[in-house]
């Protein structure tokens, strides 16, 4: 089969195409002809191996796919890699049916980004009906769905953060109420002028300065949730004291680790996903469609932190 493979670790330069006997599936794992593979941001941590999940060489990376097992459409997240490829096997626990009137790009954006907006405002913030929420990187994967949701979930005032007038007006498309410079010198100053007081809720995945400003921004009792560093740099440490000091909780959310909480909260959050998205109420933004054997291309592209929505790959290209 066709497939992308990391044999040492680095930027997107080491993704190299190849040919690698298919995959056999074991004991409760399925094995399912690809159709379209999700790109995530975790992919390219996972090739320089800075993922929170160490990577082992040789790698194909990629943990999403969507494609077919015994003739149904399904989509699945696998262990540790090999969506880059034709063929992928993944557990069958985690892997799910498609219904009809889900397109591709829809199935891969909710299995992921949108699950990761889901369990954000669910599970982490805990929204309640007019609260004001903060979306970092507004236009990205998890930041279109995210968007729409604290909408559709009665947020008083949804502010979002993107770095050009294209990405913002796209945040304001979704349904935000009003849409910030990510670039700003003090993005604790912007936040504040843009809800007219402190916020509620601040979902971030930047890091940096911006985690730290996003936090001095956060109402009593407000909530910072954690789930990513796409700028690849830290936040301050955090002190008890402070956070005692403004009632603040800040949370960190991996996705994996929904699947250790008690009842079936992944296969509810896609389900419910599904529904909207069928329904009418909620839509999946496209980042581009790239082949199997531009793998590079894609990462190089996301790392730019130019583009919007899911990315996928083309494993008939």
């Amino acid at each position: 089969m066709r497939a992308v493979q990391v044999t040492e670790f680095g930027g997107p330069e080491v993704l190299t195409p190849v040919e690698l006997p298919d995959p056999v599936a074991g004991p409760g794992e399925v094995l399912i002809d690809v159709e379209r593979i999700g790109v995530n941001y975790a992919d390219t941590h996972q090739a320089e191996n800075s993922y929170l999940a160490p990577s082992q060489l040789p790698l194909v990376p990629g943990g999403e796919v969507v494609g077919t097992h015994d003739g149904k459409r399904v989509v699945a997240l696998l262990n540790g890699g090999g969506g880059y490829a034709e063929k992928a096997v993944a557990p069958a626990a985690t892997t799910f049916p498609v219904p009809d009137g889900i397109d591709d790009l829809t199935a891969l954006s909710m299995l992921v980004q949108g699950t990761t907006a889901w369990v954000l405002l669910r599970k982490n913030a805990h929204l309640e009906p007019g609260e004001s929420v903060v979306v970092h990187a507004a236009a990205g994967g998890v930041g279109t769905v995210a968007v729409q949701l604290a909408k559709a979930w009665g947020a008083g005032r949804v502010i979002a953060t993107a770095s050009s007038d294209e990405k913002r007006a796209l945040a304001l498309e979704l349904g935000a109420d009003v849409a910030v410079d990510s670039r700003a010198g003090d993005m604790t100053e912007a936040l504040l002028d843009a809800n007219g007081r402190r916020v509620d809720i601040v979902l971030d995945m930047v890091g940096g300065t911006t985690t730290d400003q996003s936090i001095d921004a956060l109402a009593p009792f407000g909530r910072l949730a954690f789930y990513g560093m796409a700028g690849r740099e830290n936040p301050k440490p955090v002190e008890l004291r402070n956070i005692l000091g403004h009632s603040t909780t800040i949370s960190g959310m991996w996705l994996p680790h929904v699947f250790r909480l008690p009842g079936n909260v992944f296969a509810t959050a896609l389900t419910e996903l599904f529904d909207l998205v069928l329904a009418g109420k909620l839509k999946a933004i496209t980042g581009g469609e790239y082949a199997l054997s531009d793998a590079r291309g894609a990462h190089e592209a996301l790392r730019s932190r130019k583009t919007v929505g899911k990315l996928l790959l083309d494993p008939g290209k």
